[in-house]
């Protein structure tokens, strides 16, 4: 299980850097609990992640992750937390966690939080 979430993070990776919106919108759940607290917004709902996701500049986008961490709870659950660093941001971390849920459709991000704090 873990090795399948570890892909789709792959790909919901290279869609973020990509601004790949169609492939972000397929990763989250298409539901009213899904939430996505970003670094300059809180999103509840797939129709305001979407939303956000659409308008969202796709400049600077490109990141370099650091200790990433997947981890599976049985079949159907699991999460993933990263650091990342934009090149546009001197000393500034990025942490990124994700809640994943296997569905009859694949892998779906349910909550995800975004922040970006000093690094020190």
């Amino acid at each position: 299980m873990k090795a399948e979430v570890e892909a789709v993070f792959a790909e919901y990776e290279k869609a973020l850097t990509t601004n790949d919106v169609a492939t972000l919108d397929r990763l989250f759940l298409d539901a009213p609990t899904t939430i996505r607290y970003g670094g300059g917004e809180n999103l509840y709902g797939y129709g305001e992640i979407a939303a956000f996701r659409a308008g969202r500049s796709p400049a600077g986008l490109a990141r370099r992750l650091a200790r990433t961490v997947i981890t599976a709870y049985g079949r159907d659950f699991a999460t993933a937390s990263t650091l990342f660093y934009r090149d546009g941001a001197p000393g500034k971390v990025g942490r990124q966690m994700q809640t994943w849920v296997r569905t009859g459709d694949g892998w779906k991000v349910v909550a995800a939080h975004v922040s970006v704090i000093d690094d020190v």
